[in-house]
């Protein structure tokens, strides 16, 4: 019985640290609290919203480089009488990467900033109103770098020549 039950823990801890290497515990992109902002009826105001990617990840940035690629899109769903307007990404950053190093894609990276222009009606009552909404991405592992020269010659590799059986 004991050697089933150190087989067993050992079974869950290597599980478990296994599970480590997979990532954040957590969402790859989290929002940082958003701030209180106060709107006049019948005029635009923008709403900040930072978000934060993980570090070791990157997002696609809302203007992609191939139409392959996801987006990262913001949906707002609005109370009534109050109307999203326009959206406004941040630009990207161009990289590349070692699956790739000839392609830049253009992605986000670290703390990024979307702001959301909201225009109560006139016809909204005063008090305090909560907006929702989804961020839409696709995360990836930024892998490290890798030299140049080692990634061509990996990829130049020739496989040995077969010899004919007499």
């Amino acid at each position: 019985m004991k050697i089933f039950f150190a087989s067993a823990v050992l079974l869950l801890s290597i599980s478990a640290w296994a599970q480590d290497d997979l990532g954040p515990q957590g969402p790859v992109v989290k929002m940082a609290p958003a701030p209180v902002v106060t709107a006049v009826q019948g005029k635009p105001s923008t709403v900040p919203l930072t978000f934060r990617v993980s570090s070791g990840y990157h997002i696609n940035s809302n203007q992609p480089k191939s139409e392959f690629l996801i987006p990262t899109a913001l949906k707002v769903e609005a109370t009534t009488d109050i109307v999203i307007g326009k959206i406004t990404y941040p630009d990207g950053q161009d990289m590349s990467f070692p699956f790739d190093p000839d392609e830049k894609l253009n992605v986000y990276t670290g703390d990024f900033k979307i702001d959301v222009q909201v225009r109560p009606l006139h016809t909204v009552q005063p008090g305090k109103y909560i907006v929702r909404g989804t961020l839409n991405t696709r995360p990836a592992i930024t892998p490290p770098a890798i030299p140049r020269n080692s990634y061509r010659s990996a990829s130049k590799s020739r496989s040995p020549k077969l010899r004919q059986q007499p």
